[in-house]
C-alpha cells in the first residue's frame, strides 16, 4: 500500500500534471490528494468518456495527463479511446480500478467486468500493468508508462485493487455560486442558413490565433473543403467529445477556442456543459450548428427541437448564450461572446444538407494532432 502523495510526487517528478475522471470508491484517496494539491489541476467529469476528451485537450496543450475511473467507465470510455486518442495518437495515464476482482467480494453489477478489464483494455491496444502499491515500484513504473506511451502515441493503463492507496482527507474548496448569464435572442423565424455559409462567415469572423476545434461528421468535414488551417483540428471520430476536447486546451492555453458542435453531437454528451460551465475559462466559445438532424448518417431527427440550447447553457454556469438563425444574428452573437468572462454559447439553427462538393480531411488524424500542438505552442 501506497499513499496519495507517493503516486502524485513521483508522477509530478515525470511531468503528470493534469488530472480528470469520474469517482470510485477504490480511486477515493487518490482523487482526494489530488484536489488537496494546489498544485494539481483536477477536472471532474461527467462520463468517462467526456474525461478521456479533457485530457486529450490538455496534451494538445501540452500537459500530461492521467484519466481515473471505475473499471465499469471502461465501457464508457471504449469510444474515444478507440476513435480519438488512437488516430489522433493522443497518449494518456489511465488509471481504472478493479472492481468485481475474480475471487473477492463485490456488487453483482462489477462481477462481469471484474472478470474482462485487462482482457478490454488488451481489446483495445492498451498495454497495462497493476497500480504499484509499493513505494520503491512506483516511480520505475511511472517512467516506464512514460516510456511506452512515448513510443507508441497511445494511452497506457494501470489497474488498480482495493486498498492498493491508503485512505485521504479531502481539502477542496467548495464551489461557489455562479452569477447568471446573460442571453440574447436574435431569432428571426425567416430562412435558415447552411451550415457551410455560417462556417464560411466563422471563417471571416475569427483570425489566426484562435484554436477551432470541429465535432465530428459534416461540421469538421465542411471546414476542411472551405480552409484547411493549421489551427482547425477535425475530429473524425468521438462524437460527443469536441466540447471537452475544447475545454481541455482553454484550461491549458491563453488562446482563444472555438468548439464548433453540432445538436446530436452536443446531446450525447449534454453533460460537458456542465462541467465547462463549472470550470469556467473565459477563452472558450461553443458554437452548436442546429439543424436538427444527424445529417452524416441519411437525415434522421435528433431531437433538438425542443431543446432551448442557450437556455441550458446559462444553466449550467455559461456567462453568454445567444439564439439565432440568420447570418446577421450570428455576426451580433459573435461580437458579444468575444467579451464574455465566462464561457459563451452560440445556438445557430440552420437548414439540414451539406456542401454539394464535400471534400474529406486528407491530412491523417495523428498530423492534424501534431500540427495543432505545435500551433497551440507557438
Amino acid at each position: 500500500m501506497i499513499t496519495a502523495s507517493d503516486f502524485m510526487d513521483a508522477a509530478s517528478a515525470v511531468g503528470f500534471d493534469f488530472y480528470t475522471g469520474v469517482p470510485c470508491s477504490y480511486l477515493t484517496p487518490l482523487i482526494n490528494g489530488v484536489l488537496s494539491n494546489r498544485a494539481l489541476r483536477y477536472v471532474g467529469a461527467a462520463s468517462e468518456g467526456e474525461a478521456v476528451a479533457i485530457a486529450a485537450g490538455a496534451w494538445l496543450a501540452g500537459r500530461r495527463t492521467v484519466a481515473m475511473c471505475q473499471n465499469s467507465g471502461l465501457g464508457n470510455m471504449v469510444n474515444p479511446l478507440t476513435s480519438l486518442n488512437a488516430p489522433f495518437q493522443i497518449p494518456t495515464l489511465l488509471v481504472t480500478t478493479w472492481r468485481g476482482r475474480p475471487g473477492e467480494p463485490d456488487e453483482p453489477q462489477h462481477v462481469l467486468m471484474g472478470q474482462i478489464t485487462q482482457d478490454m483494455l488488451s481489446l483495445m491496444r492498451i498495454e497495462h500493468r497493476p497500480f504499484p502499491n509499493a513505494l520503491p515500484g512506483v516511480e520505475p513504473a511511472l517512467r516506464q508508462a512514460v516510456k511506452v506511451m512515448d513510443e507508441q502515441g497511445l494511452p497506457f493503463a494501470f489497474v488498480m485493487a482495493k486498498g492498493d492507496v491508503a485512505d485521504s482527507g479531502l481539502d477542496q474548496p467548495a464551489r461557489a455560486l455562479l452569477p447568471a448569464g446573460r442571453r440574447a435572442d436574435y431569432r428571426t423565424g425567416g430562412e435558415r442558413p447552411s451550415r457551410a455559409a455560417v462556417l464560411a462567415l466563422f471563417l471571416t469572423l475569427t483570425d489566426d490565433a484562435t484554436a477551432v476545434i470541429a465535432t465530428t461528421g459534416k461540421s469538421g468535414r465542411e471546414l476542411f473543403t472551405l480552409a484547411d488551417r493549421e489551427q482547425h483540428l477535425y475530429q473524425v471520430g468521438s462524437m460527443g467529445g469536441a466540447a471537452g476536447m475544447g475545454l481541455g486546451v482553454a484550461l491549458n492555453s491563453s488562446r482563444r477556442v472555438v468548439v464548433i458542435d453540432g445538436d446530436g453531437a452536443a446531446l450525447m454528451k449534454l453533460g460537458t456543459m456542465a462541467t465547462i460551465g463549472a470550470e469556467g475559462p473565459g477563452n472558450l466559445v461553443h458554437i452548436l450548428l442546429d439543424n436538427g438532424v444527424h445529417d452524416s448518417t441519411g437525415g434522421q431527427a435528433t431531437v433538438s427541437a425542443s431543446v432551448d440550447f442557450a437556455g441550458v447553457a446559462l444553466a449550467c454556469g455559461y456567462g453568454y448564450a445567444a439564439s439565432c438563425d440568420d447570418e446577421q444574428g450570428f455576426s451580433r452573437a459573435w461580437g458579444e461572446a468575444m467579451t464574455a468572462r465566462r464561457p459563451a454559447l452560440i445556438h445557430m439553427r440552420i437548414r439540414p444538407g451539406s456542401m454539394e462538393k464535400l471534400g474529406r480531411p486528407t491530412v491523417s488524424p495523428d498530423k492534424v494532432a501534431q500540427r495543432f500542438k505545435a500551433f497551440l505552442a507557438s
